[in-house]
C-alpha cells in the first residue's frame, strides 16, 4: 500500500507550481512589450517640434504591442481556463506546458521585430509563426491533458472539453491564415488576429 501511494505521488503532480511558472512568465511578457516602445533621445528644444511626428512615425509599434498585449491577454485566459479542468499534472504535460513557455516568452521579440518592419514579409511569418507555435502548444497541451480524461476528472463534460479545443485550435488556425495574407499584404497580414474575438461571440461562445 505505501508503494502504491509513493508511485502515485511521483507520477501525479499538482497544477499549482506549474501554474504560478506560466503566470509569471506571462507578466513578465506583457510588461516587456511595452520596451518596444522607444524614442530617440534629444533636447527639450527639438522634442517641441520633433515629438509629434515621432510618435505619429510609432504607429506601426503601437499597433504590434496592442496586438500582442491583448493576445497574450487571451493566451493567459486560455491557459487560466484550461487548468481550471486539469487537476493533475504528469511530466509529459510538465513539457507540454514549459514548450507553451517557449514560444510566449518569444512574444515580444517578434513583436518588436514586426513593429520595426511591418511591411517585411520575413517579420510577418516570424510573429505570426511564432503566435501560430504558441497556439499549437495550447492545443496539445489540453489535448494530451482531456484525452480519456487522462487529467481532468471523469465527470468533466465531453461537450465543454470539445468546445475548449475549438477555441484553443482558433490561434494556430488564424496564424496560418495571416501567413498567407503575408504573401499578398505583410503590413495587413495581422489584421486576421481581428477575427478571434469575432468568431469566438459570434461561434464558439460559452
Amino acid at each position: 500500500m505505501n508503494e502504491e501511494k509513493a508511485s502515485a505521488s511521483i507520477r501525479w503532480l499538482t497544477t499549482k507550481r506549474l501554474e504560478s511558472l506560466s503566470d509569471g512568465i506571462f507578466a513578465i511578457a506583457m510588461t516587456i512589450l511595452v520596451l518596444n516602445l522607444r524614442v530617440p533621445l534629444m533636447t527639450d528644444t527639438e522634442a517641441v517640434t520633433k515629438l509629434p511626428g515621432i510618435l505619429r512615425g510609432l504607429w506601426p509599434n503601437f499597433f504590434a504591442y496592442t496586438l500582442s498585449f491583448l493576445l497574450l491577454a487571451a493566451f493567459w485566459i486560455m491557459h487560466h481556463k484550461q487548468f481550471h479542468a486539469i487537476k493533475k499534472v504528469d511530466e509529459p504535460l510538465l513539457w507540454l506546458n514549459i514548450i507553451s513557455m517557449l514560444f510566449v516568452v518569444m512574444i515580444p521579440f517578434s513583436t518588436y521585430l514586426y513593429g520595426e518592419y511591418e511591411t517585411s514579409r520575413t517579420a510577418a511569418l516570424f510573429f505570426e509563426g511564432n503566435l501560430g507555435l504558441a497556439g499549437a502548444a495550447f492545443f496539445l497541451t489540453y489535448w494530451y491533458a482531456t484525452k480519456d480524461h487522462r487529467l481532468v476528472d471523469d465527470d468533466l463534460d465531453a461537450r465543454r472539453v470539445s468546445l475548449t479545443r475549438k477555441r484553443t485550435a482558433l490561434m494556430p488556425v488564424v496564424s496560418v491564415l495571416a501567413i498567407g495574407i503575408s504573401f499578398i499584404s505583410p503590413q495587413y497580414s495581422t489584421l486576421a488576429y481581428l477575427l478571434i474575438p469575432v468568431i469566438l461571440v459570434g461561434f464558439l461562445k460559452d
